[in-house]
This record gives C-alpha cells, structure tokens and sequence, in this order.
C-alpha cells in the first residue's frame, strides 16, 4: 500500500480546475492500494486555506472544499508526529516531513517545488502530482 502525504496547494488545484491535483484527490478514496495520510497539523491547514474567502471566486469552491475535507476525515489514516524538524526554509511545511517520517510515506505529493527542492526525504518521494500520476500510481 502506498501511502501518501498531499501537500494542501494541491487540494486547492484540484477543486479549481480538473488536471492531475484532481485525478490523485478523487481517485484516493475508492483506492485500495492507497492510503492518504494527515496529521492535526496539516488537516488544520487544509481547513484553514480552503476556507480563505479569496477563494470563494471559484464557481462552487467552498461547498466542494467542505466536502473534500469531510471525506478526508472519513478515508484518511491520521498520524501523530512527535519530532520536529528545521529542514525546509519555509518553517510551516516542515510539518508534511515530520508525517512523511512518522507514517513512513512513500509520497509527498506538492505542487510546491520552491521549497520542496529535494527529490527525497529519507524513504519518502517528492514529486509532483503530475509525476506521481504519470509515473507512481
């Protein structure tokens, strides 16, 4: 089972427009050889930036954006971190490696390659959704 770590600036493209963010998020959660994994940490910023009013501008974004994150809590195995990590510049997404590492992901899937520069950590891919649609799924 793969088991993978979503980086949110790929929840927010996929409930703006129908390309790989879209074909990964909707494709989770009748899969039985994926497993998507969440911390407290990260589902707090899935419901904080999908619930910014800048992005109300997208048709239907808000109702869709509430009922991705009620299928998450239902499908997702969470993880509780107990490290803390200084390896990524912008402090906040440290918390998707330190769940990459407790949960063992195979996967970081990010939109976010200014500051996921590296093509790993520790077991852990980072690619992104294109590359783990065409490559990994």
């Amino acid at each position: 089972m793969q088991k993978l770590v979503i980086d949110t600036n790929v929840l927010v493209s996929a409930l703006i427009q129908n390309s790989y963010p879209y074909f990964i998020i909707n494709s989770i959660p009748t899969s039985e050889d994926r497993q998507w994994c969440i911390s407290d940490e990260v589902l707090n910023e899935y419901t904080q930036v999908l619930g910014r009013v800048k992005f109300h501008k997208y048709r239907d974004f808000a109702s869709n954006a509430e009922m991705l994150l009620t299928e998450i809590n239902k499908v997702a195995e969470r993880y509780y971190p107990q490290i803390r990590l200084a390896v990524i510049d912008d402090i906040s997404d440290n918390k998707f490696l330190e769940l990459a590492a407790t949960c063992n992901a195979d996967f970081i899937i990010t939109g976010n390659t200014n500051d996921f520069t590296m093509s790993s950590f520790g077991q852990t891919k980072i690619v992104t959704p294109k590359v783990y649609w065409e490559s990994y799924r």
